[in-house]
């Protein structure tokens, strides 16, 4: 969809709101990009993750600035502190279980946010840097959560810190160097925790502003659609209050079901009992195992011998999504008109399940005979074959579907059609 300019149509209704326009338009900025914004007639619910991100964004910031006042960044006090919120602080249980769940509903919300752009084909141009800066949130979204799963120094968050941490000693030349700067010693320890908790405080800060920045990129080509077509004319949008600030509220009030369902009744589901126990540098966990959304990546870590080639396996997953606009060479947006990258797609969506499975499992771990690591092996290649062969490939030889004409004339297909309607 191509960006749509308009005439604004912000008018002051009082003296102040007259005197700020002329010095300081933030009204005027806010009613163009939010509240008449042209937004596509056809956005459906897998849309709406948006905005539930920017909802998690806020409730981590937060709930991590309360948990922040009584934290202690020391490693004689770090676990004692986090065991003192959880006792003695007002509602500090329900702060500190709704920010650790809250990471977990975080990356919920942001792998489908992903997986709606790849089956959408909201990458495409002139869309590419919109899907790089979500691509970076995504990578400091990881970082932010790795250094924060160590603060409780806890048996697994000490242990997690030392793995990876001495994985950029891997790195030639200057790995050691990283490595040893990352730790502030030669060991993970006391220094380890202080900048760690420094950086777990600055970054989510850095990360609203790069959401900003990825808000604002939004706003100049405009929404993509599940059509994958350009808008054609204002009869193809929208604006989007009053029917998309509503649409977005019922399914941020869906989610925040879920998210209280889960911070009440399971809050530890995705916990690891060997955190409930203070950091040992002596005692080793059976199974070093990070959280649930990090597990593809560690399973990719492990399926690959030697720990260079491991870690370059791992990097490369993640550098390789930001060159995924110029990856698909189809010229058609949605997969919707694609019934071969359809089949590819879901392949890979379950090749990430499985390797999220075989990530949670011990590294001899077997199952029906077969090594999970073998599993791993065959998922990690075909996560690389569906961006770097699949993508080029497939776009070239595939013959897609025709999208309709616009937005407008699909509406007045569904309505005309009969039986049951679907997105």
């Amino acid at each position: 969809m191509g960006g749509m300019s308009s005439q604004s149509t912000y008018k002051p209704q009082s003296g102040l709101a007259k005197w700020l326009d002329q010095r300081l338009p933030l009204p005027r900025f806010l009613h163009d990009t939010i509240w008449t914004y042209p937004t596509p007639r056809n956005l459906n619910a897998w849309y709406t993750f948006g905005g539930i991100l920017v909802f998690c964004l806020g409730i981590q910031i937060v709930t991590g600035i309360v948990l922040a006042m009584h934290y202690v960044a020391s490693a004689d006090a770090a676990f004692d502190s986090v065991d003192g919120i959880m006792r003695d602080v007002n509602y500090g249980w329900l702060i500190r279980y709704t920010h650790a769940a809250g990471a977990s509903m975080f990356f919920l919300a942001v792998y489908v946010h992903i997986f709606r752009g790849l089956y959408y084909g909201s990458y495409k141009a002139p869309r590419e840097l919109l899907w790089i800066i979500g691509v970076l949130i995504y990578l400091l979204m990881m970082a932010t959560a790795f250094i924060g799963y160590v603060l409780p120094w806890g048996q697994m968050s000490f242990w997690g810190a030392t793995v990876i941490t001495n994985l950029f000693s891997a790195i030639p030349v200057i790995g050691n160097d990283i490595a040893t700067w990352l730790r502030g010693d030669f060991a993970v320890g006391g220094a380890t925790l202080n900048r760690f908790f420094s950086l777990h405080y600055l970054l989510p800060f850095v990360i609203a502003a790069i959401v900003a920045l990825h808000i604002w990129a939004l706003h100049v080509p405009g929404n993509s659609n599940p059509l994958g077509i350009d808008v054609k004319s204002k009869k193809d949008t929208l604006p989007f209050h009053p029917y998309y600030t509503v649409k977005d509220t019922f399914y941020v009030s869906l989610f925040v079901v879920l998210f209280a369902g889960l911070v009440f009744f399971a809050p530890n589901f995705f916990g690891n009992p060997d955190n409930y126990q203070p950091a040992n540098p002596l005692v080793t966990p059976a199974d070093i195992v990070p959280e649930w959304y990090l597990l593809p990546f560690y399973a990719m870590l492990r399926s690959v011998p030697g720990k260079l080639p491991g870690v370059l396996v791992m990097s490369g997953a993640i550098v390789t999504l930001f060159f995924v606009p110029w990856l698909d060479t189809s010229t058609v947006g949605s997969n919707n008109y694609r019934p071969l990258m359809r089949w590819f797609f879901w392949a890979f969506f379950m090749a990430a399940l499985l390797l999220g499975y075989c990530g949670a499992q011990s590294v001899d771990a077997r199952r029906f005979g077969i090594p999970l690591v073998w599993v791993a092996r065959i998922a990690t290649f075909y996560y690389f074959a569906f961006f770097w062969l699949i993508m080029p490939i497939l776009g070239l030889v595939e013959k897609p579907g025709e999208p309709p004409a616009s937005i407008a004339e699909s509406l007045r297909r569904r309505e005309a059609a009969p039986g049951p309607r679907t997105p």
